[in-house]
């Protein structure tokens, strides 16, 4: 059965996108067949994919104007691009009935094609984020490690609580082990959220800020990087404990 999980943080900066990107990579690395969707309209996904075809985005597709249309990146990974229209959504979507359960309705007819479906969402609780979290199984949260990573979490918890939704884990990114911060925020966080945090940690790694410059995912630019390694872990984490 599909997966589909959103990653969210309201703060950015945070390895978000880099994680959609890189999570998906890894999944379609393991034989999972993948769909990234891009909606954020910063739309740096789609641009970090090297993908330059935005006549068929989630916009038109939220808007009404066609169905969702796949890009594909390989055989087992594919991508809803976005584009700086995304930007209108918000507005233009505001007076639909049931505008929450736009995107939800858009992805049913395509789901069963994948294993697993990775939303990127805004940096803030609008409407596009909520239409993300409705359609989702699943809420990931990229956390920092930094000093106000906890702070940031339990304002993102709360905005998620009222909604009716919960936060299904977290893991740190970001993360340099010579650093003594570091090292002090991420044992915080294992033990405030004891439970939900991921045992992989994504370390701060050069080859993840490369990659997106050339258009490709971590695998693709340098899988013997420390963050090709972090990213296949994380990967093999969540498929043990959530087989599609």
């Amino acid at each position: 059965m599909t997966k589909v999980i959103t990653l969210a943080n309201f703060k950015g900066g945070v390895g978000k996108t880099t994680s959609a990107i890189n999570i998906g990579a890894g999944l379609s690395s393991k034989g999972k067949k993948t769909l990234l969707v891009d909606l954020d309209p910063q739309f740096n996904l789609t641009q970090s994919l090297g993908i330059v075809e935005l006549e068929r985005t989630v916009y038109e597709a939220l808007t009404g104007k066609r169905e969702l249309l796949p890009v594909e990146v390989d055989n087992k990974l594919h991508v809803i691009p976005s584009s700086l229209d995304l930007i209108k959504a918000e507005i233009e979507l505001s007076g639909e009935f049931k505008r929450e359960f736009i995107l939800s309705k858009l992805i049913e007819p395509i789901k069963a094609n994948y294993d697993f479906i990775i939303i990127d969402c805004p940096p803030a609780l609008g409407l596009l984020t909520l239409n993300s979290f409705v359609a989702s199984d699943l809420i990931f949260i990229p956390i920092e490690a930094e000093y106000l990573a906890l702070k940031g979490y339990s304002i993102l918890r709360e905005a998620i609580v009222k909604v009716g939704l919960q936060i299904d884990r977290v893991f740190i990114t970001k993360f340099d082990g010579r650093k003594v911060l570091n090292r002090n925020v991420a044992d915080s966080i294992r033990e405030t959220l004891d439970g939900k945090v991921f045992k992989t940690v994504i370390r701060d790694n050069i080859a993840l800020a490369e990659a997106p410059a050339k258009g490709v995912d971590i695998f693709r630019y340098d899988k013997n990087s420390t963050g090709a390694q972090d990213y296949l872990n994380l990967v093999k984490e969540i498929l043990k404990e959530y087989k599609p």
